[in-house]
């Protein structure tokens, strides 16, 4: 089958590698019929050291089951399911507290150890506990849409969920990516009163107006912490969905909190330390969030996409083949796209 491996910084690869298989009885092999290329993908896109075998890149997709393994129960082959970009049993006591990220026998595609989806196909392991069937076929229009519950619509849920966002309340959303901007549509979704997005790019604040932001605001650092607070009779916001995982961004979410507030954090954090932390401290600000568990989301989030409530979807506005996978990446690094779908 062909892949995606990237071996280092900026070097991306479409190869032939062998075909997926099962492994454990617990696994699932799924024809990818739609992969994307992730924000957090570009971090090693720019930063990873030159790998001698490199690593198959890719933690979204949805596909067609082709094989399972003999303790499989809940999806069988020909099935169409999303594939969430963390694997789980759906067992464990975190799984049960639905923390699927952080399941006991549980992982994450794309990784040095587990193949990733921007492939004609995937070894999906824990398939009972990952997998999700879909109610549609493999062209259904809402595809887009549905393909966003394997990471960006449910990672901007959780940040709304961790920064808890509810009705009536004022909500900043910092960064303007899919995932900020799939936090516009959850702070909508949840009732938010008003919402602030902090982003530069014409096309992705156009998008941002269109999902239920009320106001933008383009500054950065100290202005932008000023224009906010200029927007809020000099409070701050109640809730802050930061998708960036920067300092500065770190920074910014902390100090347009208002006091009691909460900052819910998705974007994969960069540096080892948290600014702000004693500004945090004095304000009782609540900081909380993580790698989304988006498994536990998916069954909430899909009536919506399906009854046409949100559209998520309209954050991929190009749609490549396998062989056009590194000038997808290209793109996404230079802003050319906010994000890219890819059809094996």
């Amino acid at each position: 089958m062909r892949a995606s491996v990237m071996y280092g910084a900026g070097d991306v690869r479409i190869e032939n590698l062998p075909d997926a298989a099962v492994v454990e009885p617990t696994d699932a092999v799924v024809r990818v019929t739609r992969a994307c290329i992730c924000g957090s993908d570009l971090w090693p896109y720019r930063t990873m050291e030159h790998s001698g075998t490199g690593r198959v890149m890719g933690h979204e997709a949805i596909g067609v089951v082709e094989a399972v393994g003999a303790d499989v129960r809940t999806v069988k082959q020909s099935d169409l399911v999303v594939m969430p970009f963390a694997f789980s049993d759906g067992t464990c006591i975190f799984c049960h507290e639905a923390l699927h990220t952080s399941c006991i026998h549980g992982g994450f595609f794309g990784t040095v150890d587990v193949a990733g989806a921007q492939a004609e196909a995937i070894r999906v392991p824990q398939a009972d506990g990952t997998l999700v069937v879909l109610p549609v076929d493999e062209d259904d229009t809402l595809m887009p849409s549905l393909l966003t519950l394997s990471d960006v619509m449910g990672t901007g849920h959780h940040a709304a969920v961790a920064a808890k966002v509810d009705a009536g309340k004022t909500v900043a959303v910092v960064g303007d990516g899919a995932v900020g901007l799939c936090g516009v549509i959850a702070a909508k979704r949840l009732g938010a009163e008003r919402i602030i997005l902090l982003g530069r790019h014409p096309d992705r604040i156009g998008l941002a107006r269109e999902f239920g932001a009320t106001d933008v605001v383009s500054e950065r650092g100290d202005e932008a912490v000023e224009r906010v607070h200029e927007l809020t009779d000099g409070h701050g916001v109640h809730s802050v969905l930061e998708c960036v995982g920067l300092e500065q961004s770190e920074l910014t979410a902390i100090e347009i909190a208002r006091p009691g507030g909460a900052v819910g954090r998705v974007g994969v954090p960069q540096d080892e330390t948290m600014p702000a932390s004693r500004p945090a401290f004095f304000n009782n600000i609540n900081i909380s969030g993580g790698p989304a568990p988006v498994r536990a989301y998916i069954e909430e989030l899909l009536p919506d996409i399906l009854e046409g409530k949100i559209e998520p979807g309209r954050v991929f506005d190009r749609v490549i083949g396998l062989d056009d996978v590194p000038d997808g990446y290209r793109a996404m690094n230079d802003r050319e796209a906010i994000k890219v779908m890819v059809k094996p």
